[in-house]
């Protein structure tokens, strides 16, 4: 069939390729982008719900899928820009109480990542018009996958951590890990989204069109609630640990040494109370002490911090059972220099540590994945001014770990990933395959000064519970400190910004060794793998089809 030029081009402009749209039509696209930013925001923990909205979640990305199909080309870079910044700024709002440049780090960063993903979410659309939406959602997961990767990686906002309270559901994370369930959640916006680019007449015959995958999807679906609810082993003959995490309540960096000293009593009273329900060990919240234990101890170069240092190792050493605290663990950076240099700096290198004590120090953790811009920027070399920027605003830089750290307190072997590090499957894994029995996340948020802030961490690691089949156990200084069991049911858990502590007996269960554990992101890799050749496929068959013929005609074969 030979097609004149000139309607090629008329058809395109009618389907908006060129991006000549009524403005009536971009107010309505720039709406429904609006419409989702927010559904999707609040599908998790957010300034309206605290704890979440999480069906909201399977359509929360409709609106985005509408407009990736009725929107031009020359539009389409705009709208990815607009809702990657607009929807993580709803999203990580509460970003402003760490810093007030900090809102503008994150939404900045998604507008880049969007404006290259909506061009291949419409570059699936057009070469598949009838099955392109699934096509889209592998696309999609692959962009949750690449977004924890390298120095910017950032697992808030994978849209399968809002599936968290739908225990049946996200069991099938011990198989795919989270992603799996994002795959299950981001289908149907997809699928609605095709469907409903003309409006709602056209979503029953597409329905129509496609009841065999629908038909499919349902029974995925069904499947996947069966496994979750017969899956989940009895946790209860498992051998008991019987945990005490204190919740001090404050924000341990804010006030100088007044603030350190007070900090230190408060934790210690509070875990004199703990201790008379008996626990096996207690567990302090991230840099809950903060004046380096080992520098000060060694090299004395502050005699006020030493004083306190000389406390804290006094009051371990007359316990019975033991202590596990976070600390800024300084160490020497240049052993040929002394501690204190000509210009009255300090010749070491800070570490975010976590301490296990036994009467005496028996093994530290440093923190191996930093956050960027607020705890490293390895980039002062290529971008010196931005680098001093940072650190004219006030933003602290830490050392780098290289050790993936089991403790093991008297026979219990246990692993500390640090704050965010929580978040990232693939480090929980680390410690697993190392033989972690317990994952124990210390973590300080209280910065945020906000609850959302609090559950939205707390609650992403439900998924490093299931994809290990371990018990999480995480002590915060303000908040979301809690005891998660290997199905990811959180079991107990003690109200944000409150001082206590909880005493929790947990299971230590290791009578499995999952796939996730075992494979990794094999998941994320075979959706990126299978949408890149399925693009891939789509474009070498347009070109094939598609040619110019004799006298400026298209010819389609």
């Amino acid at each position: 069939m030979k097609v004149p030029l000139k309607q090629v081009r008329k058809q395109a402009v009618e389907n908006g390729v060129t991006g000549q749209k009524a403005p009536i039509s971009v107010l309505m696209e720039i709406g429904l982008l609006i419409l989702s930013a927010l559904l999707f925001s609040l599908s998790f923990p957010s300034f309206i719900s605290d704890w979440g909205w999480f069906p909201l979640a399977f359509i929360a990305i409709v609106p985005v899928f509408i407009v990736i199909h009725r929107a031009g080309w020359v539009r389409i870079f705009f709208y990815g820009a607009f809702f990657g910044f607009l929807s993580y700024a709803i999203f990580n709002y509460w970003e402003t109480n760490f810093h007030p440049l900090a809102i503008f780090f994150i939404p900045v960063v998604y507008m880049a990542y969007f404006i290259l993903l909506f061009p291949l979410l419409k570059a699936a659309d057009t070469l598949f018009p009838k099955v392109g939406w699934i096509l889209q959602s592998l696309i999609w997961i692959g962009y949750e996958y690449l977004k924890t990767a390298g120095f910017l990686g950032y697992p808030y906002g994978i849209i399968g951590y809002t599936q968290y309270p739908f225990i049946p559901l996200i069991q099938i994370a011990e198989i795919t890990g989270v992603l799996g369930v994002s795959l299950l959640v981001i289908l149907p916006s997809a699928f609605l989204g095709r469907g409903l680019k003309d409006g709602f007449p056209g979503l029953k015959t597409f329905f129509r069109e496609q009841r065999f995958l629908v038909i499919s999807y349902s029974v995925l679906f069904t499947l996947t609630l069966i496994f979750g609810i017969l899956e989940p082993k009895d946790y209860s003959e498992a051998p008991k640990w019987r945990v005490a995490m204190v919740q001090h309540n404050a924000d341990t960096w804010k006030g100088g040494f007044a603030a350190y000293e007070r900090n230190f009593e408060t934790l210690t009273r509070l875990s004199g109370q703990a201790l008379e329900e008996d626990p096996d060990i207690v567990f302090w919240s991230e840099t809950a002490f903060v004046p380096g234990v080992d520098w000060h101890t060694r090299y004395r170069t502050d005699l006020q911090r030493y004083e306190l240092v000389k406390r804290f190792r006094d009051f371990m050493a007359i316990q019975d059972i033991p202590y596990v605290t976070g600390n800024s663990d300084g160490q020497l950076k240049n052993p040929g220099l002394p501690p204190v240099l000509a210009d009255g700096t300090y010749n070491w290198e800070h570490y975010n540590a976590v301490l296990l004590y036994d009467g005496e120090l028996m093994e530290i953790y440093r923190k191996t994945k930093l956050v960027p811009f607020t705890e490293h920027f390895p980039y002062e070399k290529q971008f010196p001014r931005f680098y001093r920027f940072l650190k004219e605003n006030d933003f602290r830089w830490w050392g780098n770990g290289e050790e993936y750290t089991v403790f093991d307190a008297r026979g219990i072997r246990f692993s500390t990933p640090i704050c965010y590090e929580d978040v990232f499957g693939n480090i929980v894994r680390e410690f697993t395959l190392g033989g972690a029995e317990v994952i124990v996340n210390l973590t300080n948020d209280s910065w945020s000064r906000s609850v959302v802030a609090e559950i939205q961490h707390g609650t992403m690691v439900v998924f490093r519970a299931i994809e290990n089949r371990r018990t999480v156990v995480r002590s915060t200084n303000s908040g979301l400190t809690c005891t998660i069991e290997p199905s990811g049911r959180i079991t107990s858990y003690l109200e944000p910004f409150t001082e206590g502590y909880l005493v929790q007996e947990v299971p230590v269960y290791t009578g499995e060794t999952t796939l996730y554990t075992r494979w990794g992101d094999w998941f994320a890799f075979a959706s990126m793998v299978t949408a890149f050749f399925w693009l891939l496929t789509g474009l070498i068959l347009r070109g094939i089809r598609t040619r110019p013929g004799p006298e400026g005609r298209v010819e389609i074969n």
